[in-house]
């Protein structure tokens, strides 16, 4: 069993920092991530565009240089990839937490692969792993798919894109540009106001002239095999259908949280509790970094606001071993 003082759990961007501020401050550590490097990252549609500017999404003042104002996701990829690499972290890949257990001031980390001792762990761990489920009949269907990749798989078919915010609507535009024959399913009266601000004028507009069916106030109802039946305001409707795209949004996994005892919030956002000076959560030696902080709150941090958290966990790290 390896025993450390640091255990990252998450190798997202946010994690790749903490590592990399443990290594300059001479701390021994490891960053456990369960997919690839920066697996989030990945995981998003091969055409993504971040909202961000490139200077935005830099960590420990790497310049981060992009074709673009706003860097694709293959251009993160390569920028997060040649950190870690370059600066020889020591991150262990697909390797997944499976258990935190504490005992008096010590922290055990089992793995799918490992165990480790440590009194700190740092929990970087996003929000993409599980989505929010529409709870209907057939969304179990294999034509169902809480995820987007690529446009091209779409072509000639008959797509129902439930959701209004970026990723439903990146889906939707690109879809119908490879000969898709689109319909959006949105809950509320409009289009999502936080959708990049280049693009909301192209789907309102693509809606506008009729080339993306649209339906508001409407709820999926029933899925079924060539079918979608969703609730509207003018009654119940069934479409032709071959696949869904339910991008209804993602929360994050709160179950290593839940096992070390970290307290939560008790309204729905279920906001962890932690010192917004030190990230150091109700747990002595647990630290929070990135979108997990915010709970079912998954908008309100990014790789921008939130890379600031690796150096204040690190250094209060430092502080506790040298009182």
């Amino acid at each position: 069993m390896k025993n450390l003082d640091i255990v990252i759990v998450g190798g997202g961007p946010i994690g790749i920092a903490c590592g990399l501020e443990a290594q300059k401050k001479g701390l021994t550590y490891v960053i456990l991530e369960k997919g690839p490097i920066v697996n989030s990252v990945y995981n998003y549609p091969v055409n993504m565009q971040f909202f961000s500017s490139s200077e935005k999404l830099e960590i420990d003042e790497i310049p981060f240089i992009s074709k673009e104002a706003k860097p694709r996701r293959s251009e993160a990829l390569e920028y997060y990839r040649r950190i870690a690499t370059s600066n020889k972290l020591n991150i262990n890949l697909f390797e997944k937490v499976t258990s935190v257990s504490k005992v008096d001031n010590e922290f055990t980390i089992v793995s799918d692969k490992n165990s480790y001792k440590s009194k700190n762990i740092v929990i970087a761990t996003g929000f993409y792993d599980i989505p929010n489920l529409l709870d209907v009949p057939g969304e179990d269907l294999p034509k169902v798919s809480h995820y987007y990749n690529d446009p091209h798989f779409y072509a000639g078919q008959k797509v129902a894109v439930i959701g209004a915010s970026n990723s439903s609507v990146d889906a939707a535009l690109e879809c119908y540009r490879k000969g898709a024959d689109v319909t959006l399913i949105i809950r509320g009266t409009e289009v999502g106001q936080r959708v990049k601000y280049w693009v909301r004028p192209d789907i309102i507009n693509r809606i506008k002239e009729e080339s993306i069916k649209v339906f508001y106030n409407s709820t999926v109802k029933e899925i079924a095999k060539d079918t979608i039946t969703i609730n509207t305001e003018k009654g119940i409707e069934t479409l032709q259908n071959d696949f869904v795209l339910a991008l209804t949004g993602y929360k994050p996994n709160f179950t290593l949280l839940d096992e070390i005892g970290v307290s939560f919030s008790e309204d729905a956002n279920k906001i962890p509790t932690y010192n917004d000076e030190t990230m150091e959560t109700n747990v002595a030696g647990v630290y929070l970094a990135g979108v997990i902080c915010g709970g079912m709150e998954t908008h309100k941090w990014f790789i921008e606001n939130s890379r600031i958290h690796a150096k204040m966990i690190i250094d209060n790290v430092v502080g506790k071993n040298n009182n």
